[in-house]
């Protein structure tokens, strides 16, 4: 299914005085071998390309040709981004139309992968570097954005870039991916997006001693510089685009929480890695639990991995429990975090302030059998909580074992188990282990794409817990409502919507998501809910649902070629 609808007509031609080959190195008005005869006249571009004047469709089928000629997905990916330089309308197209083929490629599990290598893979740069040593500057490199009209900024220190940690200036890749993404999925202008790499260094060794290092090489600053850095850095954001969206990326778990907490009260922003991963794994969750016919607030639930997806996770959780009638202290009971020491609980020393909100009373775990320095494992945990619903976001590689699942399955008729580290070399478990053991009985989602499997003669596909059903539709619904800030709110109202297009709730063999190929459906139906959520916490100004719903589709950027006009110079 297509869910790009066909580009509303304009009679306003783009106007632009470039001309030659300045045109042709613009990827965003570039059309290639599509520029027509007279529009090679008007430009100055006659002999500057081959004679026959190409179709988006030709182009398509040509680049898709080069595409599968490329032997690894690393090639792909370096394939994709060339394209995506030179051309952005063609890149999109093209994606667009092979969605579920290549959304891995260009983002997780295939990006990983090329943030390790960037400095080796580096072409062409993207987006703005601000690199520590250039402290005093800031506003001064905010001027030589790219781009002058700014909407979305996605940004990321590259200390924690998906399960692989460190990666340094490496990390600029997920800025990079998670732009493409808000355009792909949510129709999202490429001119109004900017990727943002604060570079403060790395304490990755093998970075480090990499003669080709393209970044900052110095140990990560801490503590009040880095503070002030970042103070810096907001502060010339908001001053130069006080209206932007921008989205926190990729951060370690020591920063992310407390630059959330800062600065969401100071400029529209948000954390993708908490509060997305948080929305995508309860749509999930209320569609797995709605197929059971059952309710979220009855559920055991336990999370091996302590950091800023688990407690995202567990912040949205709370309250749609809260939502079905538990107070605030019962929802948490029904919350086992395990980090690498055992069960968060309050009987533990020296737990962070982000873990401490969900750490188990000690008259809850006193029927445990703690070890003598007071922890309680991952797999005692299973055995006294016999848990409904299992998650991982550890990025421990088979950490969901067979005994361990196999003793949750001896006390739940349908496990629910969604391994979501990624990229794929670091998830929990496999789908296809996860059903063997369970005899099919498990529902299962997972963090990287994984193939259908086949049990008991029924073929089960497996839905990624893919935050591009989410933070494109917020990012989306925000900028068409206006909204002044975000909300943990919106987030869980855009968990609702996205639980309601579950495919499960229509056949069980199917999966808790929708295919990609809906994406910019699901994006829609997002962004309305987040807007509505945004107008009824008097963020955005009241409008009728049809004008939102007109804001919304304004709002989405079809990949097809516009008309050019000279402009004066």
């Amino acid at each position: 299914m297509n869910s790009i609808r066909p580009m509303r007509e304009t009679t306003q031609p783009v106007k632009t005085s470039l001309r030659g080959h300045a045109l042709l190195d613009n990827p965003l008005l570039n059309k290639g071998s599509a520029f027509s005869e007279e529009e090679r006249r008007e430009f100055g571009l006659l002999g500057l390309l081959p004679f026959h004047a190409s179709t988006l469709v030709e182009q398509l089928r040509r680049t898709y040709e080069n595409y599968l000629r490329k032997d690894s997905d690393v090639e792909r990916y370096v394939f994709l981004t060339a394209l995506q330089d030179r051309n952005e309308t063609l890149f999109y197209s093209l994606v667009h139309k092979h969605i579920s083929e290549m959304m891995p490629i260009i983002y997780t599990p295939t990006v990983g992968v090329a943030c390790q290598e960037y400095s080796h893979l580096f072409r062409r740069p993207r987006g703005l570097y601000l690199s520590y040593p250039y402290r005093e500057q800031i506003p001064r490199l905010l001027e030589n954005a790219p781009l002058d009209k700014v909407e979305i900024i996605v940004v990321t220190d590259g200390e924690r870039i998906l399960g692989l940690g460190d990666q340094g200036v490496g990390g600029m890749g997920i800025p990079v991916g998670k732009l493409s993404l808000y355009t792909l999925c949510a129709g999202i202008h490429p001119q109004t997006t900017l990727p943002i790499l604060l570079d403060v260094g790395t304490n990755n060794r093998e970075l480090l001693n990499d003669p080709l290092y393209l970044g900052w090489r110095h140990e990560r600053i801490r503590g009040e510089q880095y503070s002030e850095f970042v103070e810096a850095f907001v502060s010339a954001v908001a001053k130069k685009w006080p209206n932007v969206l921008l989205q926190w990326e990729d951060f370690s778990k020591h920063n992310a929480t407390w630059l959330l907490e800062k600065y969401r009260g100071e400029i529209c922003s948000f954390n993708d890695d908490i509060q997305g991963t948080g929305a995508v794994t309860l749509a999930g969750l209320a569609a797995a639990i709605r197929a059971l016919d059952s309710r979220l607030s009855k559920q055991r639930i336990v999370i091996l991995g302590a950091g800023s997806s688990a407690t995202g996770i567990s912040d949205q959780l709370e309250i749609a429990m809260c939502r079905e009638g538990l107070s605030r202290d019962e929802a948490r009971s029904r919350l086992w975090l395990v980090d690498t020491r055992g069960l968060i609980h309050c009987g533990r020393e020296g737990l962070e302030p982000f873990k401490k909100k969900y750490a188990q009373s000690l008259q809850s775990v006193a029927a445990c059998n703690l070890a003598g320095n007071g922890s309680l494992s991952f797999a005692a945990v299973i055995e006294h909580v016999r848990p409904t619903i299992l998650i991982g976001t550890s990025a421990q590689t088979g950490a969901f074992t067979q005994e361990l699942i196999s003793e949750m399955a001896r006390h739940v008729e349908r496990p629910i188990i969604f391994p979501l580290s990624n990229p794929t070399s670091k998830c929990e478990a496999t789908p296809k282990d996860l059903l063997t053991w369970t005899n099919g009985r498990a529902i299962v989602a997972t963090g990287s794409p994984f193939d259908p499997v086949t049990i008991n003669d029924q073929t089960v596909r497996i839905g990624q817990c893919n935050n591009s059903f989410i933070f494109p539709g917020v990012g989306l619904g925000v900028l068409a409502s206006g909204s002044r800030r975000v909300t943990t709110e919106m987030f869980v109202a855009a968990a609702i919507a996205l639980s309601e297009m579950a495919p499960i709730l229509k056949d069980a063999t199917q999966p808790l998501y929708p295919p990609l190929e809906q994406v910019r459906e699901v994006s829609r139906t997002v962004a309305l809910a987040v807007a509505r959520e945004a107008q009824r916490a008097g963020f955005a100004e009241e409008t009728s649902l049809p004008e939102l719903e007109r804001r919304i589709e304004a709002k989405q950027w079809t990949p097809d070629y516009v008309n050019l006009q000279r402009a004066s110079r």
